[in-house]
């Protein structure tokens, strides 16, 4: 049987560079294997992004809801789960810096957060965790009991 033109060139790609690691959401710390994730502990500004995953917690995409201003970043349920309803998720993970360093939640930081667990709830998308980056690490709100 012959091989066509696309097969060769792909077996030929996975070779070459490999398949295509999917990342893994176990713990917070997991999300730094995203670059996307990792490059916005050093933002100036305060970026607000999704990552939505399958049932087996494997990540299916990102992406950058709101960048803000110096200190803070607006989001609205309705953008935070529109892409996961295209991806078909299962549930999504939040993560906004703290150009700051600070790792501590501001009062916003848990309003928002008990807003969209409230929302994912309600269209089933759960909400597994919230989750603050800065130049000194990470803190998931859901280890300190706000999802």
């Amino acid at each position: 049987m012959e091989r066509n033109v696309c097969t060769a060139v792909y077996e030929e790609m996975v070779l070459k560079y490999g398949q295509k690691d999917q990342i893994k959401i176990i713990t917070p710390v997991d999300i730094l294997r995203i670059g996307r994730v990792a490059r916005m502990s050093k933002g100036k500004q305060e970026e607000f992004t999704v990552i939505t995953v399958d049932g087996g917690a494997n990540v299916i995409k990102t992406r950058v809801i709101t960048k803000g201003l110096l200190n803070h970043s607006l989001v609205h349920p309705r953008e935070v789960f529109r892409g996961a309803i295209m991806d078909n998720a299962h549930s999504i993970i939040c993560v906004h810096n703290h150009p700051s360093g600070s790792l501590e939640p501001s009062s916003a930081d848990i309003t928002v957060t008990k807003q969209l667990k409230e929302a994912g709830d309600i269209i089933g998308i759960g909400l597994l965790d919230h989750v603050i980056i800065s130049k000194n690490g990470i803190q998931g709100l859901r280890s300190l009991g706000y999802v």
